[in-house]
């Protein structure tokens, strides 16, 4: 899959599942859940215990699987080579976007400011994740583009089915959504994570 196609498919998709699992088992059931209930993007955080194994479980998925966490570049390396398509980060890495683009693989990292998103365009990010969203409004999405109208943003962190659609009209690429998947589990396990990502996808097409 090409760089070009992995970014089309973030876009296309809107809602990316942020997946954090106590366990490589339990990161696999809420990823296939959230696949079942029609989520196309999954990141799954190196937060995760032995998170390779989750990769390996869903790498014949029809979604998008990415990594998350992703601190260092050994790490970014190590996704690589298990089936990441996209990498992420909490902040910008230039290391670590060195090799994303050596591989032609998309690199999200987190930023909050103007010199922070100006950096990671220089160092070939095609989409910014803003993180932690939580402490913007969707309003700064505009403000951001008057002088970085090329900028693509994804807001992650505090985005859920109440301002999902506030953050995308206002022009975020897509928005990084995980916390309701994570309740929904531990209160009714798989089935609670298909009914909460069918409840995003329907908001999504409202």
């Amino acid at each position: 899959m090409q760089k070009i196609e992995i970014l089309k498919a973030l876009s296309d998709a809107k809602v990316v599942a942020v997946i954090r699992g106590s366990s490589p088992e339990e990161a696999t059931e809420i990823s296939k859940g959230a696949i079942t209930g029609g989520i196309r993007a999954i990141e799954i955080t190196y937060t995760t215990p032995f998170v390779e194994e989750t990769f390996k479980a869903l790498r014949h998925s029809d979604a998008i699987i990415g990594a998350g966490t992703v601190l260092d570049v050994e790490t970014a390396r190590h996704a690589i080579l298990n089936g990441a398509k996209f990498v992420v980060s909490p902040s910008y890495n230039a290391a670590i976007a060195k090799l994303c683009n050596r591989y032609s693989v998309p690199y999200l990292p987190g930023c909050m400011t103007i010199t922070e998103m100006v950096t990671a365009l220089e160092g070939g990010s095609d989409i910014i994740k803003l993180f932690p969203g939580n402490q913007f409004e969707p309003s700064f999405i505009k403000t951001v583009k008057g002088p970085l109208p090329n900028i693509t943003i994804m807001p992650t962190g505090g985005v859920g089915l109440a301002n999902m659609h506030e953050w995308l009209n206002a022009g975020a690429v897509a928005v990084g959504i995980g916390s309701d998947l994570n309740k929904a589990f531990a209160k009714d396990g798989y089935e609670g994570v298909v009914a909460q990502a069918k409840a995003y996808m329907k908001n999504l097409s409202n």
